[in-house]
């Protein structure tokens, strides 16, 4: 990674050490998980004080590219997974775009009665059978997220039948009942996991995660299904392509 600092030139130095730093996560000469030097080495290496190294690395960590972990030192961050706008598809068809092993631990798999707030959502009557499925996704085996699903039984009446484990419930929806998702609106916001859930995605309580509730609706118009994810916010984020309105390129 040793590059000289050019301190004629007109940019920062800890700005220098940060391009440094990032090209070098960036081009896989540091990889996942890697430590880095520590800010005393890294400032000997580079002839800069510790505070300089202290800020390039203080961007790095606002970034996301590197982390810190109290009394170990810092790391490489593994890369974020990416979503924004795109056509209707599954978990496990996102990972599988990804190249990354997608899978699933069990959590609650059976048929509820519908409660007033989820009946609103899926158009059914109060007390309806509903079929919910709570899940921790996972990416290449580590626990990125809680996926918790209602289906009305009444248009999958045997759902509750099929295996759930590291399948995508729209397969099943689609190969044993055919039953195709049309569109779906989903809702994004910002959450701070509680005690339950931060353990079971393997953080600390109080970790931010990003949160979205997603519909998704039949060709008809019905709804389908309803989907509360939440994943940790070290390795999910959103990302929009926004273009300009027709106001804006008058």
């Amino acid at each position: 990674m040793q590059m000289t600092l050019d301190k004629r030139l007109p940019i920062p130095l800890y700005h220098q050490l940060n391009s440094i730093i990032l090209d070098a996560i960036q081009s896989g000469r540091f990889k996942a998980d890697e430590q880095l030097a520590t800010e005393s080495d890294l400032a000997q290496a580079y002839g800069v004080s510790k505070t300089t190294v202290r800020e390039a690395l203080r961007e790095l960590v606002d970034q996301g590219y590197i982390r810190r972990e109290q009394g170990r030192g810092t790391f490489v961050s593994r890369a974020r997974l990416e979503q924004g706008p795109h056509e209707l598809t599954s978990f496990t068809e996102e990972m599988r775009r990804r190249r990354i092993k997608a899978g699933s631990r069990i959590l609650e798999a059976c048929v509820v009665s519908a409660d007033p707030a989820t009946a609103e959502k899926l158009d059914v009557s109060v007390g309806a059978e509903v079929f919910i499925l709570r899940r921790v996704r996972l990416a290449d085996g580590e626990p990125i997220g809680l996926q918790t699903s209602h289906v009305p039984l009444e248009v999958a009446p045997g759902l509750p039948d099929q295996p759930m484990e590291n399948v995508s419930l729209y397969e099943i929806l689609q190969k044993k009942f055919d039953l195709q998702p049309a569109r779906a609106r989903e809702t994004h916001f910002a959450v701070l996991l509680n005690a339950e859930d931060a353990k079971l995605l393997n953080v600390a309580p109080g970790f931010p995660a990003l949160a979205a509730e997603r519909i998704a609706y039949l060709e008809s118009g019905r709804p389908l299904e309803v989907t509360t994810s939440i994943m940790r916010g070290d390795r999910y984020r959103v990302v929009l392509d926004l273009v300009a309105g027709a106001r804006t390129r008058k």
